[in-house]
């Protein structure tokens, strides 16, 4: 909800909240620059002081959900513990979890169509985000016999 003459403690984190809400509604490309100002109470001008423009802002919601994910994700293998299959079986259900819980955070992620190397602050955090899940995988490979496992860049296209 706008609020004329309102001055944000943190406008760059407000406007991440509203678009959170307005990806929520309409997907991650179902909003402009303009409405995540108007719905964080600002000018569309002042969106400049903080994001280089919608692609960025964006890209920050990607960040943000990335972060979470993260830590959803290493503290679901838990290392492996008790067991790798129930670490493989605890990542997949928190990631699961996460898209439920963080809708809007999964769009700008996954749907948005963000190249990750263009921001490398988001680059890095998806890949941090990413490392819990290829040990999962990497470590219940290991547990299947040789002659068993799936090939490695089969088995990595799926996660």
């Amino acid at each position: 909800m706008a609020k004329a003459g309102y001055h944000h403690g943190n406008l760059r984190q407000a406007l991440v909240t509203a678009s959170l809400d307005l990806i929520e509604k309409n997907g991650p490309q179902g909003f402009t620059l303009s409405e995540a100002a108007k719905a964080a109470g600002v000018t569309p001008a002042a969106v400049y002081r903080h994001f280089q423009g919608r692609e960025d802002l964006l890209a920050e919601v990607a960040r943000q959900g990335f972060e979470i994910f993260g830590d959803l994700m290493e503290h679901a293998w838990n290392g492996g513990a008790p067991s790798v299959r129930a670490g493989f079986e605890a990542t997949g259900r928190a990631y699961l979890a996460f898209a439920r819980r963080f809708p809007a955070h999964y769009m700008a992620m996954f749907e948005s169509g963000l190249s990750l190397s263009a921001w490398p602050d988001l680059s890095q955090t998806a890949r941090r985000a990413q490392t819990p899940l290829l040990q999962a995988a990497g470590a219940l490979a290991a547990a299947i016999p040789e002659h068993r496992r799936p090939q490695p860049a089969r088995f990595a296209a799926h996660i």
